[in-house]
């Protein structure tokens, strides 16, 4: 990603609504599709700024890997540990067969071998281990945010569910969310396409606009993994290597 996008994100993630109701709504989904155990093992990849890392730490003792130096040092002083420097597909140096949930958040569309990167985590879990994926949806929605994120590109359905399959993994769950903003969003992205804006959508909004937008998409904690929503800005997958899977 750009230099100034981790940056504005250092800045924001604490008080974003965006940030800090996804929090909310990833922890809610894995405390009910995540059957993790005492004492979990986690590992966060392209943790950023590691402003997951205090919410993933509720579930258990928590690793990252950062590759952006500046962003690595950041999300290191927030773990209180050094954060890991291991590029994928490759992931130098991670062992094997040690994690219980592998957390991908909004990584896998920065990569150019997303099947490689996910068939190299798989072989990070333990037996039973889950990896979570969250990741952009519809290509329509494609905008300047995703041009300074550099992404290649916005999932479908389909297309996620073929990247699972292509690496070999096994999909338990596939849901969308950030569905109830959805129409917010999708009319503000097409609106700066047409309008030839360049750069990324992630200022903090006026105080009270921030307010209800953080309480609507916060609202989507209750029924994610719970209730199918309806389309919606992202995707969050659970996937298991075919062993370990369960279906949902």
């Amino acid at each position: 990603m750009e230099r100034e996008v981790y940056d504005q994100m250092a800045r924001i993630d604490q008080v974003h609504w965006w940030y800090v109701a996804r929090r909310d709504i990833l922890a809610s989904l894995i405390k009910r599709r995540i059957d993790l155990p005492q004492g979990a093992r986690i590992l966060e990849v392209g943790c950023g700024t590691g402003h997951n890392l205090d919410m993933l730490g509720r579930f258990g003792a928590v690793d990252a890997i950062e590759v952006d130096e500046a962003a690595r040092d950041m999300a290191s002083e927030r773990l209180g540990r050094p954060v890991l420097n291991a590029p994928l597909p490759a992931l130098e140096g991670v062992e094997d067969g040690a994690y219980d949930l592998i957390a991908m958040l909004d990584v896998l569309e920065h990569l150019d071998d997303r099947r490689g990167a996910l068939a190299n985590l798989a072989r990070k879990l333990k037996p039973g281990g889950r990896i979570l994926i969250t990741v952009p949806a519809f290509p329509f929605m494609w905008s300047g945010h995703d041009e300074v994120n550099h992404h290649k590109l916005r999932y479908t359905r389909a297309t996620l569910r073929k990247d699972v399959a292509g690496a070999g993994l096994t999909l338990d769950m596939m849901r969308w969310f950030n569905s109830l903003l959805f129409p917010v969003a999708a009319s503000a992205r097409m609106g700066s396409r047409l309008l030839g804006l360049k750069g990324g959508d992630d200022k903090v909004p006026a105080r009270p606009v921030n307010a209800l937008f953080r309480w609507i998409f916060g609202l989507e904690r209750y029924a994610i993994g719970r209730l199918p929503l309806p389309p919606g800005v992202s995707l969050a997958a659970i996937v298991s290597a075919p062993e370990a899977s369960s279906a949902a």
